[in-house]
């Protein structure tokens, strides 16, 4: 490791330790999990100039003079659901190439560059879009701002790296389905979702991989990767009329152009219960999800939301682990999650359990779903929730990467400053009538989709009392979505 490297990881470590002097609500947090209520409207995002680069692309320049690093996050607004039709995992294979060939650059040199001075480069694609994010020292910026925006600029897609991708992803795939852990949230999207664009697995299948190519993956890049669909954050030491200039120069060569953004539709809710069984033989444990379409990441209710998660799943003493894993020892883990998109996303339950209890410990996740619904919560614990989201909230604000991914994300949603700084008076304001009505419109009790991966020899007879639909399918099947029909 070279000096600059060692430097760069101590610098690092300080980064990792480091809390915004505005932030320093975090020390409220207390041992054991307990949160002491933080005053209210203290928390504030730190200011950021927001501009508009002569391309059309977006920046926003947030100075930390802390300590003497600069973060970058591009997010490019595309992602599986911009994937062309039947071949999914496009978008994926874009992101994954940047950095593996450009114009001036080997895969091979790229990385021995960012490596000498200590420069982190990650690219990755989610549904609806594609992040490219870059960290390194004060005194590096000429070169590492030129590191991080070659491969942004200036990708080949060399023949031989996709042909070397491709085949890692394609044995990816099957050590993926070898884990009813990492499978199970796409069979859950895929059957809760349909064809809807968010059921879409982000990395592809088996099916849609061989549809992908070199020529369509550096066509998307064209169709996509525009300045005018893209917004870039920089977080750290620097002076923001400086860094612009900068900016302006180096992204002038990234030409503008027309895009088309894909429209998605909000899904639609499923009415009634239906329940797929996927096969794995040789699992000695059930995995299971269980919900329906959630909300949306500007949905107006979605702080209360949260609030009201974080007593029913959303922490270690929850009332869905506390019973299948603190009373019961069913499980290892038992949460529930709202996956917030630009539509509503899917809401689930997450849990597993030896194949012998698997009726035992679903029986109970609904059972606990049910008293949700019949006896709500109590004022002391709307209280403990309140006082528990306002002491985690400022650990996503204390490094420069963390601000950096929160203010694009800001800007891709379309929300500003105040979605951070009315956050504790949000939360405040929740009543408990407040709470009862989120409980009846966002935790679903009737309407469930139930996704179980398992041995079907044994689970089979157990699962099918769920839902009077029941789908089958084994797990080498190709493919995750769309559902199987009927059986």
């Amino acid at each position: 490791m070279t000096p600059d490297q060692i430097k760069f990881t101590k610098i690092r470590l300080i980064v990792l330790a480091a809390v915004f002097p505005i932030l320093v609500l975090t020390l409220m947090t207390l041992r054991g999990g307990a949160q002491t209520p933080a005053p209210t409207g203290v928390l504030k995002l730190p200011a950021y100039r927001k501009a508009k680069l002569p391309n059309g692309l977006t920046v926003l320049l947030m100075e930390n003079h802390d300590v003497p690093l600069i973060s970058f996050e591009l997010v490019i607004k595309a992602g599986s659901t911009s994937d062309p039709a039947g071949a999914e995992g496009t978008a994926s294979f874009a992101a994954a190439m940047l950095r593996r060939g450009t114009q001036s650059r080997s895969a091979e040199q790229y990385s021995a560059e960012i490596d000498f001075i200590g420069q982190s480069f990650g690219a990755g694609s989610g549904s609806e879009a594609t992040t490219i994010s870059s960290e390194f020292m004060k005194k590096d910026l000429a070169k590492g701002l030129e590191l991080f925006t070659d491969p942004v600029l200036h990708p080949t897609f060399p023949a031989a790296e996709f042909t070397k991708l491709m085949a890692q992803r394609t044995n990816n795939l099957r050590a993926t389905k070898d884990s009813a852990a990492g499978v199970i949230g796409i069979y859950f999207n895929g059957y809760l979702l349909g064809a809807h664009p968010y059921a879409r697995p982000t990395s592809g299948d088996d099916q849609s991989l061989p549809h992908i190519t070199r020529d369509s993956v550096a066509k998307f890049y064209a169709d996509y990767y525009r300045p005018g669909n893209a917004v870039l954050a920089v977080v750290g030491d620097f002076n923001s009329a400086d860094m612009e200039r900068l900016l302006t120069a180096q992204f002038a060569s990234w030409s503008a152009g027309a895009i088309t953004p894909v429209k998605v539709a909000e899904p639609a809710p499923v009415t009634g219960k239906r329940l797929l069984l996927v096969d794995k033989p040789d699992a000695t444990q059930t995995y299971f999800r269980i919900g329906n379409v959630g909300i949306s990441r500007t949905n107006p209710d979605r702080i209360y939301v949260q609030v009201i998660n974080t007593l029913f799943g959303g922490r270690f003493t929850s009332m869905i682990n506390s019973a299948l894993r603190i009373d019961s020892g069913l499980t290892y883990g038992a949460s529930s999650s709202f996956d917030q998109r630009r539509a509503a996303g899917p809401f689930y339950i997450n849990s597993y359990t030896r194949n012998e209890t698997t009726e035992k410990a679903m029986d109970m996740a609904l059972e606990v779903l049910k008293r949700f619904h019949e006896k709500g919560i109590t004022p002391e614990q709307l209280a403990s929730a309140k006082a528990y989201l306002k002491g985690q909230y400022p650990r996503r604000m204390e490094t420069s990467d963390q601000l950096a991914g929160m203010i694009t994300e800001l800007e891709v949603y379309g929300l500003d400053a105040h979605d951070v700084d009315d956050f504790y008076a949000k939360v405040d304001s929740m009543t408990m009538a407040d709470a009862q009505r989120i409980i009846q419109k966002y935790f679903p009790m009737d309407n469930l989709v139930f996704v179980v991966v398992g041995k079907a020899s044994e689970i089979g007879p157990v699962v099918k009392k769920y839902a009077p639909q029941m789908d089958t399918r084994s797990i080498t099947d190709p493919g995750y979505w769309p559902a199987p029909a009927t059986h």
